[in-house]
């Protein structure tokens, strides 16, 4: 199959045209600028959409036990590897509980496989976005802090509020 391509006159072939037309559309929404959309950051925050995802936490029942079950299906979706789950025998009614749960937020990419695949929901996509640090270890969560952000208030909506921190 032979395609013929258009012949162009000499003003198309200068592509005045094309840089002309995308600059009539460029020009075209200026006028629908109404606001300024800098923010002062450190004053001023970001209000968040409903459903932004943020860092992962871990949530507890209202009975103050951890919800996780060490299913290790959060571990197995996550796509960059970012959880680490190494599971003991509870004396509990369930069988199992994470001894040992890790999460590097410098590998995750908050894509909320986690949350989704949660058959207990104990690990949940809260708002927090501020965890910038110059050392990658301080980046590595481990099951104590996980579960004191899911303390942490404004509690999740729908979700059990957790009981206060352990003393």
């Amino acid at each position: 199959m032979k395609v013929t391509r258009p012949k162009l006159s000499w003003w198309e072939r200068t592509y005045f045209p094309a840089i002309l037309k995308g600059l009539a559309i460029t020009l075209s929404h200026i006028p629908k600028i109404k606001k300024r959309v800098t923010l002062e950051y450190p004053e001023v925050r970001w209000a968040l959409p409903p459903q932004y995802r943020g860092a992962p936490i871990l949530l507890t029942g209202l009975d103050g036990n951890e919800k996780c079950t060490s299913c290790k299906l959060c571990e197995f979706i996550c796509p960059p590897r970012a959880i680490r789950i190494v599971a003991e025998e509870t004396s509990l009614e369930k069988e199992k509980r994470p001894k040992e749960f890790d999460i590097d937020m410098g590998l995750c990419i908050f894509c909320g496989y986690c949350q989704e695949v949660c058959p207990v929901e104990a690990i949940w996509l809260k708002d927090e976005y501020e965890m910038a640090d110059y050392d990658r270890t301080n980046l590595i969560f481990n099951k104590e802090q996980l579960l004191a952000r899911g303390r942490k208030p404004p509690y999740l909506p729908g979700r059990e509020k957790p009981l206060e921190e352990p003393k």
